[in-house]
């Protein structure tokens, strides 16, 4: 299961359909669900979704339930679906709109925590129970005040963090494992505007180094993959930053 159909998600869907496995996509955007399914099933992969908002408890249940008719069975849970919420008015704390930070919080938290909801009911009826993994992001320790203050989004991404430690703790003796990836600046729909400004694109080449710029969305579906893998299976409560160095270092630090 993956929420999303861009970007990370969809370089996960990929990624995961060359690994045999049967991927199920939630998105809501159906066009989205659409062109992605038809890049799957063009390759020969086994691919089923589902149109849903997921900050809708009853559309999150029932997208999950079409999994459940297709599948049989949820295994794991890769939670990307989320956003910016610069159009609701996130930016420094001072300048938010209540309803903004409410809509940035449902955007990003309300969707992981229903998507994680609904796998985790699901798995507690596997025998063999399964593996979740919540993308969060590198602003949750590692801000920068200048180019991406967007506190409401780096609140939504810090609790993220806190209901995957609680949840690995809950659920770990249903062999249950949650674990979290937090990307850096990545090159996705999400960050076209920060892409295209000349300023922006210059920080992050310098902010992540191994990268030269913005990360790949495919270097994200790895740490992923690894972590729904059974390569993982006593890793639980963890965090992976997938950051180019982002959080390690410090821009023009070099003359």
């Amino acid at each position: 299961m993956i929420t999303g159909a861009t970007g990370i998600a969809a370089a996960a869907a990929h990624r995961f359909a060359a690994e045999d496995g049967l991927v199920f996509t939630i998105s809501v955007d159906e066009d989205e669900c659409a062109a992605l399914n038809e890049a799957l099933t063009a390759e020969g992969h086994d691919h089923a979704w589902a149109v849903a908002d997921l900050r809708d408890e009853d559309a999150a249940t029932a997208a999950f339930d079409v999994c459940i008719e297709r599948f049989g069975r949820v295994d794991g849970l890769f939670a990307v679906a989320g956003g910016s919420g610069r159009r609701f008015g996130d930016g420094a704390v001072h300048e938010i709109p209540l309803q903004g930070w409410q809509a940035t919080l449902d955007l990003n938290l309300t969707t992981t925590f229903l998507a994680v909801r609904e796998a985790v009911r699901r798995m507690l009826e596997n025998p063999t129970g399964g593996a979740i993994v919540v993308t969060s992001s590198v602003l949750t320790d590692s801000p920068s005040p200048d180019l991406f203050a967007t506190h409401a989004y780096a609140t939504a991404k810090g609790a993220q963090l806190a209901l995957v430690r609680a949840a690995a703790a809950r659920y770990a003796p249903d062999n249950i494992r949650v674990n979290a990836v937090t990307p850096a600046a990545v090159a996705t729909p999400m960050s076209a505007r920060a892409q295209n400004d000349e300023s922006t694109a210059a920080y992050v080449a310098a902010k992540q180094p191994l990268a030269g710029g913005f990360l790949s969305p495919e270097d994200v579906a790895a740490a992923a993959l690894f972590l729904l893998s059974d390569e993982s299976r006593q890793i639980t409560g963890q965090v992976i930053a997938v950051d180019g160095g982002w959080s390690l270092t410090e821009p023009n630090a070099r003359a």
